[in-house]
């Protein structure tokens, strides 16, 4: 979860009370948020450049790092914190958020040309008006733009935020998409005129922006925004023009965000203008710009309407485990900043009508507001009580059964990872490639390609892993598999099997013939002769991961459920395990 650091004394100043660091502690707890530390601006400067701690001097302003929920993206800031806390403490009403009413041909407008549908299409907009900037009002208002793009914008891949000086610019603004070689303009923080593609060369050094070049260096046209007299207001994603820097004398920020996602778009603009329309003249009051693409649709933002849902009460109360009152419920749900109007359905059921404000992007279905009712209710005074059942899923019930018995024959349990590499389940097998696997679409590292179609590679894993380890090593492991399946709707199916290895000073193939008889046996399961579809009974196999002839498959009822057997030499290798093994390896699934 995202960590958010605030002074503390300036967030004692908004929420208009002190507090010890336990009492605050606690605030933070009740409203389901965690104080995760405390520390001062220098000793975090000392930690980031490693340096020794330094005498009992004064360092300065406390500061409060916050942890807060991923998708709470009012919270990522002090004005944001410090304003549901006030609303959750009953000091402050709900804001109400509106849009300026001006008429559309009074608008700024943006339009948006034909070629951005090549790299970001989409572009929203909107203007704080009047508004009242301090150091630590700007300090804030650009660390919330950088935890957005940290958080919901994917490193700005997803959305891309620019604020610029309203005064320094002149609508109307384009946004166009054209080759680098034809952009040119002074960045932020910088003096001279850069070419687009001179500017991916001059940032491929620079710490901060490097990072963010590869979203579209290699594009054939870059994003770039313009006002009406061609002065280039932002690069996205990369960096906005100097021109139109904002600064502690700024009066009107111009705000636009451009997105490959228009959902997420739309929910980091609200963000931003919601959080600061406070400090403007009309306070919480936004200036809608028009956006007009170049079909001739034009669009209209930014939504800051309200969306309501209806959720019954029994819902809340049978989620949380209270019965509550609901005039109750109705008050714990304003503490959380939803306004909540009682009604009746025509079959007499008592439900809510939950108004949910645009800084609530969180609440996306009835769970979440019982979520929030839960949270302001308190989750320590939320009676214990064992649920009316715990019979658990027979596979479930199954697996705990078989690690028992497995773990009694003197076997420890593993747990591997579900993804492996390609090769791990193919050639280090001594096996063609597995066209059944479910490949893992742009893996980051070659270690986690494909989802595993089998337990061995993981285990004999473990082992090369531990060959320092004391002989004999007796590993088994209960655990998924999945397999490519047409017939199922996701296309591929999940399968439960158990595996186990011996690695010892000999390969230990009787051990691991006596434990597959055990797992048959505690399955009541009888040995039978072969053709006998009334039992289990073994038979040759050719798998290339064992040695031709010390190996066999299980049959049980007539299907083939699993193989065991001494492990090649060559797989051994592949492993780095000097030592002989024997594995087993089954589908549970097929013993149901």
């Amino acid at each position: 979860m995202p960590t958010v650091s605030v002074g503390r004394d300036r967030l004692f100043e908004a929420l208009g009370s002190t507090y010890s660091d336990e009492e605050f502690d606690e605030l933070c707890f009740k409203f389901g948020i965690e104080l995760d530390d405390i520390t001062t601006e220098k000793a975090i400067q000392r930690k980031e450049k490693h340096l020794e701690e330094e005498g009992m001097e004064d360092d300065g302003e406390t500061i409060y790092k916050i942890e807060v929920p991923a998708n709470r993206y009012d919270l990522l800031c002090l004005e944001g914190l410090a304003q549901a806390l006030r609303i959750f403490s009953g000091l402050d009403p709900i804001p109400t958020y509106k849009v300026a009413n001006i008429g559309k041909d009074s608008m700024l407008e943006m339009r948006v040309k034909t070629e951005t549908s090549k790299i970001r299409p989409y572009v929203v907009c909107a203007v704080l008006r009047g508004v009242t900037l301090d150091e630590a009002r700007y300090n804030s208002f650009i660390d919330l733009q950088d935890r957005l793009h940290q958080n919901i914008c994917r490193r700005r891949t997803l959305v891309a935020i620019g604020t610029h000086d309203l005064d320094t610019i002149e609508g109307p603004f384009t946004y166009e998409a054209l080759p680098p070689s034809e952009i040119s303009f002074v960045p932020l923080k910088q003096t001279k005129n850069f070419r687009a593609d001179e500017l991916m060369e001059f940032y491929k050094s620079d710490l901060k922006l490097k990072k963010f070049l590869h979203i579209i260096e290699n594009s054939p046209v870059y994003p770039v925004i313009y006002d009406c007299k061609r002065t280039v207001l932002s690069l996205p994603p990369i960096i906005n023009g100097a021109h139109s820097a904002i600064s502690l004398e700024t009066k009107n920020v111009f705000i636009e965000c451009t997105a490959t996602d228009l959902t997420k778009a739309n929910v980091v603009l609200n963000t931003m203008v919601t959080m600061f329309s406070m400090y403007c003249e009309r306070k919480f009051e936004v200036e809608p710009v028009k956006v007009t693409y170049s079909d001739g649709k034009s669009f209209v933002y930014p939504d800051l309407s309200i969306y309501n849902m209806n959720v019954p009460l029994s819902y809340i109360t049978g989620i949380i485990g209270v019965q509550l009152p609901e005039d109750k419920v109705a008050s714990l749900l304003h503490k959380m900043q939803l306004c909540a109007e009682k009604s009746v359905s025509e079959d007499k059921e008592v439900k809510f009508v939950v108004s949910v404000p645009p800084t609530r992007s969180d609440i996306l279905h009835p769970c979440d507001v019982a979520e929030d009712v839960a949270i302001a209710y308190g989750y320590n005074e939320i009676p214990k009580r064992k649920p009316a059942s715990l019979k658990p899923l027979p596979l479930s019930q199954f697996s705990d059964l078989m690690r028992t018995e497995i773990a009694m024959a003197g076997f420890t349990e593993v747990l591997t990872w579900i993804l492996c590499s390609k090769k791990e389940i193919s050639s280090m097998l001594n096996r063609e490639e597995d066209n059944s696997a479910a490949i893992i679409a742009d893996s980051r590292t070659s270690e986690f390609e494909v989802v595993r179609t089998s337990l061995m590679p993981g285990l004999l894993r473990t082992v090369g892993h531990n060959k320092d380890h004391p002989k004999p090593i007796k590993i088994f492991e209960v655990g998924d598999i999945v397999l490519l399946d047409g017939t199922n709707d996701v296309g591929a199916v999940n399968r439960r099997h158990v595996a186990a290895l011996y690695c010892g000073a000999n390969s230990g193939f009787e051990l691991i013939h006596g434990l597959v008889d055990k797992i048959m046996e505690g399955n009541g399961t009888n040995f039978v002769s072969p053709g006998n579809s009334t039992g289990y009974y073994i038979e040759r196999s050719e798998e290339p991961a064992f040695l031709q002839g010390r190996q066999a498959s299980l049959i049980y009822k007539g299907n083939r459920i699993g193989t065991f057997g001494i492990v090649h030499p060559q797989v051994l290798k592949e492993f780095d395990i000097p030592d002989p093994c024997s594995f087993l390896e089954l589908d549970m699934q097929s013993l149901l």
